[in-house]
């Protein structure tokens, strides 16, 4: 639970939220164009400009409302990168890689904040407010990875799936998309997305990055 509210306390979350809401976006972007579809590359969505990105509902409000809630995970979204699957190469499968390429962005990123974390423990750093932005690094990264891989369409998740269902389950999956934020909204202030969902792959993510730590943890 954060309880400090300090200028230095917001720039601790706030650098890390924004680089990994931002390279998550640029990622999808990246990717589609990769794939055949140049929409988002147009529009300049393949950015590192926060600016481009940042939602204000997703991006601020949500976050800061469960700051101020007192919740154990924190999550925040960024305005959708526009994707024209018609024009992947491969629609079905293509959209699974770009629907990936957000999330999978958001776990290097964590990898790399703990490499950092990491490092500024081993050379003994004295300077709290780099340790504490290397582990906001890892938590908002970790928590962005698994919001985003709910299996419900407007969500990165929901994408994944639908590309992996056969086409009638897939057209039917899709129809929840214009509810999808409704249902979610719902879990998160309910609090059963934390408990079924984003504590356990919280948890197991955090695992999976703490194992390929090994090597740089023994060094330092």
């Amino acid at each position: 639970m954060i309880t400090d509210y300090s200028i230095q306390a917001v720039a601790i979350n706030a650098i890390p939220l924004i680089f990994a809401i931002t390279i998550h976006e640029a990622a999808h972007g990246y990717a589609a164009r990769q794939f055949g579809d140049n929409t988002a590359y147009v529009l300049g969505r393949v950015s590192l400009n926060p600016a481009k990105h940042i939602d204000p509902v997703g991006t601020i409000f949500i976050p800061l409302m469960l700051i101020l809630a007192g919740s154990p995970f924190l999550i925040g979204y960024a305005k959708p990168v526009p994707v024209n699957y018609g024009r992947l190469r491969n629609p079905k499968i293509d959209s699974i890689w770009v629907a990936l390429a957000g999330p999978g962005s958001n776990f290097i990123q964590a990898l790399i904040w703990m490499a950092l974390w990491i490092v500024f423990q081993g050379i003994q750093l004295d300077e709290p407010f780099f340790t504490a932005m290397a582990k906001a690094g890892v938590m908002w990264n970790i928590g962005l990875l698994v919001f985003n891989l709910l299996p419900i369409p407007p969500f990165d998740g929901g994408r994944i799936l639908s590309g992996l269902l056969p086409t009638r389950q897939s057209l039917a999956l899709d129809k929840l998309e214009r509810w999808g934020f409704f249902i979610v909204l719902a879990l998160v202030f309910t609090g059963i997305i934390g408990s079924l969902w984003m504590d356990p792959l919280s948890s197991f993510f955090l695992e999976i990055i703490n194992i390929i730590m090994i090597p740089l943890r023994m060094i330092f």
